[in-house]
């Protein structure tokens, strides 16, 4: 609900403060006083397109802002929660303009776009009328609001979650039918370079070992003489570093005698020839573990070469043979299960279609019940409204099951005939403004209870009309702000008369410039206003009597 407006330097308005109530609030003044200023503003703050010309002449900037209660707004409540600008139970809005550099906007302080506010305003505020604001215009709207007439949201619900169902598995679906004839060139292919690379069998950790084993049979002559050469020389030569060593542990053993500081060094000595002949008896050991096989070279030779042949074959490292082979055993057996995948996700598929459809057919036939009692009661509220012969009617038209979406297989659209003899038309192409508002009006008080958005306006919806018509215009709209809160601006004593609220706007000049202001009206300022509408400038003691039997006859 709109509790409060603040409007500084807008076109010529220097300064205005207005609290609101909930109810029906009357906005009124004569002809050209700018009664349409509060409605500007309050597009301002909820997107409208900012124009520098609005700022008053002698300011640089000017700057709205609006107050709302949104307690009793979830939808209002979660947008704010969404988009982190949440702030309890009030919103407030706040729109900057100045003459040089882009507008500004604030929402509980923090600054927002201008879609944002638009996406909130949706929420918070319908403006009904000769405005840009007029949700009863779009289709989706349209849709929404035959929905809530029908209460049946479970069923919109279930359309929704068993599409979303639908579209997902159809996705995969395609996903894999569409990839069929590439896997099957591949799934070839695997199978091939597979029973390539089975063949090869080849071992864990089998190339490193067959290199060693390569490098040792393509040396074992030079192994074989060295380390021959090495055991004469070691241990068992005439002049052996074995017998060296003894002698000179002999000799080290007599002189120790002498000085017993010689035995550590002898003791060294002793420890090296045992090391020694274990080295000795180690390469005799190796000399005589040498195969002579002189075949065995060819054939390590063949099979590194053909581990080396098949790694380049398939542009990989020899060393990843292993894994490169088990990566496309993996994928192998991946598109061998995705044909099975494929029909068991198409039987899938075609029961979540069909599930789909028999909830939407159902959709359907409530929708088109529905549009038969609304279609009848917003046409009886339009003969209410003086627009006799006009005639209201809600088209649900049915797609194909092609036409399947999210919302079910029906698009909506709400035509309006103003005048008898004229066709039936989009309520969007209903040319007077005066008569989109009241066909608007009798759509909204046939909803009423159904709306979500709090805060309706209404800018001239009496254009058009007069005597007992105004009246009942007057009645339905009282009657709408039993429920919701109502903001009009009329030109009707009838209307402005079964307001809960008043408000006055009135136009002055001072020090050559142009102001308006807006202030409320209390029960004696009612019955002067009211009387002025009555009988224009000059107001006498009938018109008052008339304009007070008007306010105490409310209801």
């Amino acid at each position: 609900m709109l509790t409060e407006i603040t409007v500084q330097d807008l076109v010529i308005v220097s300064r205005l403060e207005l609290e609101l109530a909930s109810g029906m609030t009357a906005l009124t003044g004569e002809t050209g006083a700018g009664k349409s200023i509060l409605i500007d503003a309050l597009g301002l703050v909820l997107g409208d397109k900012a124009d520098a010309s609005l700022i008053r002449g002698d300011c640089e900037r000017a700057e709205i802002s609006a107050g709302f209660d949104v307690a009793n707004n979830p939808p209002a409540q979660s947008w704010l929660a969404e988009q982190a600008l949440n702030d309890g139970d009030d919103c407030l809005i706040r729109r900057v303009l100045v003459r040089q550099g882009r507008a500004r906007a604030f929402i509980n302080g923090r600054a927002a776009s201008s879609a944002q506010l638009r996406e909130l305003g949706e929420l918070l505020v319908d403006i009904h009328g000769q405005h840009a604001h007029q949700s009863l215009l779009r289709t989706v709207a349209q849709r929404t609001l035959l929905d809530a007439y029908a209460d049946h949201q479970s069923l919109t619900a279930q359309v929704a979650e068993r599409y979303r169902r639908y579209r997902e598995l159809d996705q995969r679906w395609k996903t894999l039918n569409e990839a069929r004839t590439e896997r099957q060139e591949r799934l070839e292919l695997l199978r091939f370079q597979l029973e390539e690379l089975d063949a090869l069998a080849l071992g864990e950790q089998e190339l490193e070992q067959l290199d060693a084993e390569q490098r040792r049979l393509a040396n074992q002559g030079q192994l074989q003489a060295t380390t021959a050469t090495l055991v004469e020389r070691l241990y068992e030569g005439e002049q052996s570093l074995r017998d060296g060593l003894g002698q000179a542990s002999a000799e080290l053993a007599s002189l120790s005698g002498i000085d017993p500081r010689l035995d550590e060094t002898r003791e060294l000595i002793d420890g090296a020839t045992v090391q020694l002949e274990e080295a000795a008896a180690n390469l005799r050991h190796y000399l005589d573990g040498l195969e002579m096989d002189p075949s065995r070279l060819g054939v390590v030779e063949q099979r590194i070469g053909q581990i080396h042949d098949l790694a380049r074959k398939y542009r990989v490292a020899p060393e990843r043979l292993i894994d490169f082979t088990a990566e496309r055993h993996a994928e192998l057996e991946r598109l061998e299960q995705a044909d099975q995948s494929l029909d068991t996700l198409a039987a899938e598929r075609t029961q979540a279609r069909e599930r789909l459809l028999e909830c939407a057919e159902a959709l359907s036939a409530s929708r088109l019940e529905a549009a038969i009692r609304l279609s009848e009661t917003v046409s009886s509220a339009m003969q209410e409204l003086g627009m006799a012969g006009g005639q209201f009617r809600v088209e649900v038209t049915k797609g194909g099951a092609d036409a399947i979406g999210s919302q079910g297989l029906d698009s909506i659209a709400f035509l309006v005939s103003a005048n008898p003899g004229q066709p039936l038309q989009p309520l969007a192409k209903v040319a007077s403004g005066g008569e989109l508002s009241r066909i608007s009006l009798a759509i909204q008080v046939a909803t009423a209870e159904l709306g979500g958005i709090p805060t309706l306006v209404f800018d001239e919806v009496d254009v058009g009309i007069g005597g007992g018509i105004a009246e009942i215009v007057g009645r339905l709209l009282r009657r709408l702000g039993e429920r919701r809160q109502v903001l009009c601006v009329t030109h009707l004593a009838q209307v402005a008369a079964q307001a809960h609220q008043h408000l006055r706007v009135k136009k002055y000049a001072k020090d050559a410039q142009t102001f308006t202001e807006i202030s409320p009206l209390d029960a004696e300022q009612r019955i002067d206003e009211v009387a002025r509408m009555l009988g224009g400038t000059e107001i006498t003691t009938t018109t008052r009597a008339h304009a007070a039997e008007m306010l105490d006859g409310r209801r």
